[in-house]
């Protein structure tokens, strides 16, 4: 019999096709575990997946007294309520740095969009405003990359590639962290110190209660007319209602994101900016990264349900 796991989250059907060849999974396509299976059903599974961002309520929990890990699909951890799985003697493990590269190639698409003005020129073309010769204001040439200051916010595996990406584009990199690291890039002790040096802010913390909200309508005011915000982390770093005052002031010139404060996203006052660049956080929605999450899903599941320490747990 394989070893029984509950898919927690809602995932594509074909991302799970790999790992339901090796184990049983009990999957409610993202309906909540109570409403979808019973009593019966939970009562022996030992391991669940999640998505990062979305933890397992304690109802949930305690609807699973046998279960003993929870298994993130992806790098973040979020959503886990640690005290509450420690409690229960519950590990959790993670993917890191599963999807990095492919995170970083996003940050750096919605940077030169939104700096490029990417967007208002395909609109430019195809309204057939182009052919006609008609002025636009947006089309007025923008400052390039060589020289342009990004401040990378976070320096873990994606704020490390994210960083040499724009080094390859001859900008200049400075970052801010919790701690200083042994890379290649200037070190700044403050983040407002950050934001108001960088031209273009990139976002690549981890989310958590010291992160919430860090992006204010404070630090906006700092980044300034001529500043940009990417986010490819969390949307709970920024206040979501600030970024959009900022942005209808003109506060700072323009925002790429890939993730914002409830998700999905419907239809908001950031859409209607032609400065926004807005992807449905895809930033690790490459084949390669999915097949490396998977890896790491399947070795964390293995080694918990062979008695063995997890290979990527949370530290």
């Amino acid at each position: 019999m394989p070893d029984k796991v509950l898919i927690a989250s809602r995932f594509p059907k074909a991302l799970m096709v790999r790992i339901g060849e090796r184990f049983e999974l009990l999957d409610g396509g993202g309906k909540p575990p109570l409403e979808t299976f019973s009593a019966e059903q939970l009562s022996d599974v030992r391991a669940a997946i999640s998505a990062g961002g979305q933890g397992l309520q304690r109802e949930v929990l305690d609807a699973l007294p046998a279960l003993g890990a929870i298994i993130c699909y992806g790098t973040g951890y979020d959503g886990i309520d640690f005290a509450e799985a420690a409690k229960r003697k519950i590990v959790v493990g993670h993917s890191p740095a599963a999807n990095a590269a492919s995170v970083a190639d996003l940050a750096m698409t919605l940077m030169l969009a939104v700096t490029r003005r990417l967007l208002p020129a395909d609109d430019y073309v195809r309204s057939g405003n182009w052919s006609a010769a008609k002025p636009s204001p947006l089309m007025r040439p923008q400052p390039g990359n060589p020289g342009r200051r990004i401040g990378v916010y976070g320096m873990g595996e994606i704020g490390r590639r994210i960083a040499a990406r724009a080094a390859a584009f001859e900008m200049d990199v400075a970052y801010h962290s919790r701690s200083q690291h042994d890379v290649p890039y200037r070190y700044v002790p403050s983040l407002e110190a950050l934001v108001e040096w960088c031209s273009v802010l990139m976002i690549a913390v981890r989310a958590g209660a010291d992160t919430h909200h860090m992006i204010d309508a404070a630090m906006l005011q700092k980044l300034g007319p001529d500043g940009y915000l990417v986010n490819i982390s969390r949307g709970s770093v920024i206040d979501q209602q600030a970024l959009v005052a900022a942005l209808a002031d003109k506060t700072i010139a323009g925002a790429g994101l890939d993730v914002y404060e409830k998700e999905p996203h419907a239809p908001d006052a950031l859409t209607a900016f032609p400065n926004v660049v807005l992807t449905p956080h895809v930033g690790g929605h490459t084949i390669e990264s999915h097949v490396a999450m998977q890896d790491c899903v399947m070795a964390n599941l293995d080694a918990f349900f062979a008695g063995k320490a997890l290979p990527y747990p949370v530290m």
